[in-house]
């Protein structure tokens, strides 16, 4: 049981009148109503977000951006028949496969990596444009080497 202090009389013991979530469905917003004393107060239950850092090749550090991903992958999917709804799809399972491993800190490369499973999956034509760039290919031989196992694989 949850016990938070009165904000009246300072009693750790209330009763919980109503439930119900805030119009964008992220909070709680409860009335509670003292034991002791009898005045009602709201309380607001949030889920904790605990900031991602994202560890850069020169090892600085950012905050995670889903928004990057996004954007790097409307870019290697111009042209291509892939949905705004797939590519928001990918980000978001990315996002929570980082979160649910409870990591605080994830490096740029693993990101990179997650990034170009996944479009490997979803389009090889996407794929090797996101890979040209994220791995900086630096002449055709680089380009073939990457086409050329994908046809192996």
């Amino acid at each position: 049981m949850i016990y938070l202090k009165c904000p009246f009389c300072f009693f750790y013991e209330s009763k919980v009148v109503d439930s119900r979530a805030t119009d964008d469905n992220t909070t709680i917003r409860r009335r509670r109503e003292c034991t002791k004393c009898g005045r009602r107060y709201t309380t607001y239950e949030k889920i904790e977000d605990i900031p991602i850092l994202v560890i850069k090749r020169d090892s600085t550090r950012e905050n995670f951006n889903k928004e990057k991903i996004v954007n790097g992958l409307i870019i290697a999917c111009q042209k291509r028949p892939i949905s705004r709804k797939q590519i928001e799809e990918l980000a978001e399972d990315i996002e929570k496969t980082i979160s649910n491993n409870m990591l605080t800190e994830i490096e740029s490369r693993v990101i990179g990596e997650m990034v170009m499973d996944r479009l490997k999956e979803l389009d090889e034509v996407s794929y090797v444009r996101f890979a040209s760039v994220y791995r900086e290919f630096k002449d055709i031989n680089t380009f073939l080497d990457e086409i050329k196992g994908l046809m192996t694989k």
